[in-house]
């Protein structure tokens, strides 16, 4: 196969006049390496807590931190000191890496000796912490202890956690999962329901970090009951040195079968996270906390002495509601000790979270006796306790209310061992329904399809709307007590639950080091006009914030996704309206919010980020199965469109989480993408469309250079930067296939090429054509080529790019001068705006930063925002929709996502060059 020669995009004196206007020089941003080493320097780096508080209660927090290209090599150790010059325990291990070996991102891990608010981090040695969390182990037991505690975990049968001990004292046992089936649905009010109750069966446990801050334990298995095993898991616990506590991160995949329009199924039920707690108190001295709205708490004793006929003594009440040992019975009013045996014991608890909006509490002497209302309230905060004066187990489930249904149960607190559940999904609720919402309505070939395409924007197929290999992720915090704690701690406990502390690096150090193409600058309302942008950006995500709480956008499965598309008419998004509905990553709203959250460090806008980055790689994508690494185009339930497609599993969305928190499990998704080119075989994403005969082979796979490739790159691009077990073969799959898409005869412009899966590499095409579409690059092509071109000196693909990006917002006249024909009819010229602002900087040339600014202001898409817009809400209420709030009917999540990343890249590339 023959190259295409190197191309220069512009002449080099053209250039370089361009550049004397503008003071550019052609290359030199963003994120020119020539620059950067001139730029280096060692000074701290302020890392500080995300919100305010510090690590509160939590077990420990772990961030990621970014470095200019060469400015540290790849073995480079860290230190971290508090703003008075204390050294502060700190784990440092690389997570990306630049080409050239240097380190491009680490992750630090600190524990509950980091009580400070701010921190240096510098290069240097660390200190050792005072007490080291190790892991080891030893036939059938990985022993971790953390210096406080110590958990022994199982590597096969049904218990992932077999103990947790505190000094000599038992705490918990008998960590395992449970999983409640029901077999059938009735749609009416006749028939019996029948269960099926299945528990953790452990297939593998790997110690994936041993100290000597923090320790991680990953355990793989599935939910067993007698031949059967199915709906498997992966949990990891972590560890941190000195921590009296641990946090679980809990993942399912869906391997059940259900059909639409057939009653029987894998229906689950119930599905939560069980321990075992040893009692050894007297029940007067059995506590038990239950949280409720806020840092609110019930707070009970299993054997209650207040409130009674007869007074024990004000010393005794006070003990008891505060969590403390009661004094000797022998030292009580005896009117009251003489009768203890008369006093109800209540050992069975109850808090269930069936909606958004309401809890009830509950609670009963013991199983077989009634129910006794103990209150309620709107949202729980997922916490509980259950324990005495010689120790007890704390208990957490994050976004317990935003994920309902859930549920916490603690049992027999009047016997030796307590249980305790955290409901996943409460077994009160109905079951979880995962049947296709709709029977078809006769679509059975693709013109019928098309044909309901055009009138719902629904892409249906029979049999493609199955949830087989969708996954959510849940995350939950245990902690081994001494005793009851006192209720600040509690407090402290709850916040932990709700908010998990997270450091964090400044905007400014993200910046600087030039990651994610250098694309974004911090927030700057020197001028009029960028204030008016910052403006329109605030809107615009608060508008969100407050629409997420309006129109209740919460439940297991829905969680962290926006809304497609609104519908004025009604007053109401557009729910259940095929694929307006649920947005399912459809033109980036999880980049705008992770730069929107990258150049100004506000904390609303990470755990906005951060709870979409859980739910569209986990709930949007397929884990297992046929479709195993591709994702589902928007649509009333987030696995319904027939469109699996790599544009929506991209990597590029998972990227950032993942660097600026080391999560393992956004390592694993986009791990797993490494080899998703090969999906292609099972099924082409244009096969409704195609026109000329294809059918898909091994050596000539056709694939998009647009939204297909922006997917596959960015997962081999960051194997290659994280050094993953495949990443030499991630590394030359880029390579090869930047290589062949600059050797076409249109470079990007050509649309599409037939891969070979053996090689990595496009066949070059014998004749030009032109194949763009409005959403080729808007599905991370963008940020990605940014990247690519930044770390990899390859003029003939930044040439192509370029080329790309100046001849996208062209006019017709222009495009059929430079490729024979004219681009067709092409949208979204507003979020093309930024291709112009990138190429203008690339090649100084004054008139791309013109147009740049020309197509976001003046974009002749009658959707896309404009200043003469009303940037303004009206308020809806009263018989307009079932809940007051307000509207914005101009509003639409894909013109958002485009005016957002337009807005930010176009101020950090061409700022200066506004009208």
């Amino acid at each position: 196969m023959s190259r295409m020669p190197r191309r220069t995009l512009l002449k080099a004196a053209a250039a370089a006049g361009a550049a004397a206007q503008i003071g550019w020089t052609p290359g030199a941003t963003p994120a020119s390496a020539a620059t950067r080493s001139a730029e280096h320097t060692d000074e701290p780096v302020a890392l500080t807590w995300l919100e305010s508080g510090g690590l509160g209660a939590a077990p420990g927090s772990t961030l990621g931190v970014p470095w200019p290209k060469g400015q540290y090599p790849g073995d480079q150790t860290f230190s971290l000191a508090t703003e008075d010059g204390e050294d502060v325990p700190v784990q440092t291990w690389p997570i990306g890496y630049w080409p050239d070996g240097s380190l491009k991102w680490t992750a630090h891990a600190v524990g509950p000796e980091a009580t400070a608010e701010t921190f240096s981090l510098t290069a240097g040695a660390p200190a050792a912490p005072a007490k080291r969390v190790t892991a080891v182990r030893t036939g059938g037991t990985v022993t971790v202890s953390t210096g406080v505690i110590t958990a022994r975990l199982g590597t096969n049968g049904s218990a992932l956690v077999k103990t947790v001990t505190r000094g000599s004292t038992e705490i918990a046992r008998n960590g395992r999962l449970v999983l409640v089936r029901q077999g059938e649905i009735e749609d009416g009010d006749q028939g019996t329901e029948k269960y099926e109750r299945f528990e953790s069966v452990v297939e593998e446990t790997v110690v994936e970090q041993d100290g000597p801050v923090r320790a991680v334990v990953r355990i793989d298995g599935r939910h067993r009951k007698g031949s059967r095993s199915w709906m498997p898991f992966s949990v990891r616990l972590y560890f941190y040195a000195g921590a009296d506590s641990f946090r679980m991160v809990h993942t399912i995949t869906y391997d059940g079968t259900v059909e639409p329009g057939k009653a029987s199924g894998d229906f689950v039920r119930g599905l939560g996270v069980r321990f075992a707690v040893p009692l050894r108190d007297e029940a007067y001295d059995r506590h038990i906390r239950i949280g409720g709205d806020g840092t609110g708490l019930l707070r009970e004793a299993v054997k209650g002495v207040t409130g009674l006929r007869r007074d024990p003594g004000t010393a005794v009440r006070e003990a008891q509601f505060a969590g403390r040992k009661l004094p000797d019975p022998a030292t009580w009013d005896q009117r009251v000790t003489t009768r203890l045996p008369y006093i109800p014991e209540w050992g069975d608890y109850t808090l269930s979270q069936l909606s958004a909006d309401g809890f009830g509490l509950r609670k009963r002497t013991r199983r077989g006796h009634g129910w006794i209302g103990a209150g309620g309230g709107r949202r729980a905060s997922g916490f509980g306790y259950v324990g005495g004066a010689s120790g007890g187990l704390s208990f957490g489930l994050r976004d317990f209310w935003e994920k309902h249904p859930a549920q916490l149960d603690i049992r027999d607190a009047h016997t030796d061992e307590a249980e305790v559940t955290l409901w996943l999904w409460s077994p009160e609720a109905q079951p979880m329904d995962l049947r296709f919402y709709h029977d078809g309505m006769g679509q059975e070939t693709y013109p019928e399809q098309l044909e309901g395409l055009n009138i719902t924007y629904e892409d249906y197929e029979p049999g493609f709307g199955t949830p087989y290999g969708i996954a959510r992720t849940s995350e939950l915090l245990f902690w081994a007590n001494a005793s009851t704690p006192a209720p600040e701690t509690l407090a402290r406990q709850v916040d932990a639950v709700r908010t998990p502390p997270q450091l964090a690096a400044p905007p400014k150090q993200l910046v600087d080091a030039k990651v994610f193409g250098g694309l974004f600058a911090e927030p700057d309302r020197s001028t009029a006009a960028r204030s008016r942008i910052e403006d329109h950006l605030d809107f615009l995500f608060t508008y969100y914030k407050d629409h997420v709480e309006m129109r209740r956008w919460y439940g297991f499965w829905d969680y962290g996704d926006i809304m497609h598309t609104y519908d004025p008419t009604r007053h109401q998004w557009c729910y259940d309206v095929g694929g307006y509905a649920w947005d399912n990553s459809e033109l980036s709203p999880d980049l705008w919010l992770w730069y929107a959250y990258m150049r100004s460090g506000r904390a609303d806008i990470y755990r906005f980020a951060e709870a979409m980055t859980r739910h569209t790689g986990e709930v949007d994508v397929y884990h297992l199965g046929t479709w195993a690494g591709l994702g589902t185009r928007h649509g009333v339930q987030h696995y319904a469109d027939s469109a699996k497609q790599q544009r929506i599993a991209n990597t590029t969305y998972r990227r950032m989480f993942y660097f600026l928190t080391a999560d393992e499990r956004v390592g694993d998704l986009m791990h797993a993408n490494v080899d998703s080119d090969e999906t292609f075989l099972a099924l082409d994403p244009i096969r409704k469309i195609r026109t000329e005969p294809y059918t898909p082979d091994r050596h000539a796979l056709s694939i998009g250079f647009g939204t297909d490739w922006s997917g596959l790159v960015s997962a081999w691009l960051t194997e290659w930067e994280r050094r993953g077990p495949k990443w030499e073969k991630a590394r030359s799959r880029v390579l090869s296939t930047m290589e062949t898409i600059a050797a076409q005869p249109n470079g990007f412009v050509q649309g599409v090429g037939l891969y070979d899966l053996d090689t990595g590499t496009f066949a070059i095409a014998e004749e030009p054509e032109v194949g763009v579409s409005h959403l080729s690059a808007m599905f991370g092509l963008v940020e990605l080529n940014a990247e690519l071109i930044d770390m990899i000196d390859m003029p003939a693909f930044e040439a192509a790019w370029i080329d790309y990006c100046r001849y996208f917002n062209a006019t017709k006249a222009e495009q059929a001068a430079r490729y024979g024909s004219n681009f067709g009819t092409l949208l979204l010229f507003q979020g093309h705006s930024r291709l112009d602002a990138y190429a203008a900087v690339r090649t100084g040339d004054v008139t791309l930063a013109t147009r740049a600014w020309k197509q976001f202001y003046g974009s002749a898409d009658t959707w896309d925002y404009k200043e003469s817009t009303d940037w303004n809400t009206r308020k809806v209420d009263g018989p307009t929709g079932p809940v007051p709030g307000s509207e914005a009917a101009w509003v639409s999540t894909n013109t958002t996502a485009l005016y957002g990343l337009a807005a930010i890249q176009n101020l950090a590339l061409v700022g200066d060059r506004m009208p």
